[in-house]
């Protein structure tokens, strides 16, 4: 199923977007990564799981789950629910299930769309998943994704994505590495540029 609904959003992208994709080769082949990007639209999800080989899990909001079809969608392309506002232990557990088992995490690490489009700060503790079970980090700029559907018609966007960010190797273990607020701060420049472009 969800090479299905990939296969539908691939071609909706292409043929009436007229999407652009950049940096596609950017993706580990195998190992453990969390795709952070900005955070536009609800479109953002497919935006996010369409251009890559590997499948993403993604955490969204549980909100967006109530929605029947909408949430389908979701749960096939591989998006479980958080509760936003408190720890919630359940998709914690899925998170490091899916990072643990080598696979990819999607994470929006403003928490939630922006209003104005400019990248907001990062939620605390965005980046602790990559650090605790030694995760790559895939920096994505989504471009114009809020207006993909406007005005009664499919408009261009862009994906670009950046080149992969080790944790390990950037903090070290030798106390002359970053720490993880210096991490997180390259991070967002790092999208911040991606978006911009």
């Amino acid at each position: 199923m969800y090479r299905f609904f990939k296969a539908i959003f691939h071609f909706v992208f292409w043929f009436f977007c007229k999407w652009e994709v950049e940096g596609r080769e950017n993706m580990p082949p195998k190992g453990p990564v969390v795709v952070m990007a900005n955070h536009v639209s609800l479109w953002d999800p497919m935006a996010l799981a369409v251009p890559f080989d590997r499948k993403i899990y993604y955490m969204a909001k549980e909100e967006l789950f109530s929605y029947p079809v909408f949430g389908t969608i979701l749960r096939r392309l591989g998006a479980f629910p958080v509760k936003r506002g408190n720890l919630d232990r359940a998709a914690l557990r899925n998170a490091m299930g899916v990072l643990r088992g080598d696979e990819v995490l999607g994470i929006f690490p403003e928490g939630e769309r922006s209003p104005t489009g400019e990248l907001q700060e990062f939620k605390p503790g965005a980046l602790s998943l990559a650090i605790k079970c030694n995760a790559m980090i895939l920096p994505v700029g989504l471009v114009g994704t809020r207006k993909i559907f406007s005005g009664g018609w499919f408009r261009p966007f862009k994906v670009n994505i950046g080149k992969p960010i080790d944790p390990k190797k950037l903090m070290g273990g030798d106390g002359k590495g970053m720490d993880q607020e210096g991490l997180t701060e390259k991070v967002w420049e790092e999208i911040a540029r991606l978006s911009r472009n």
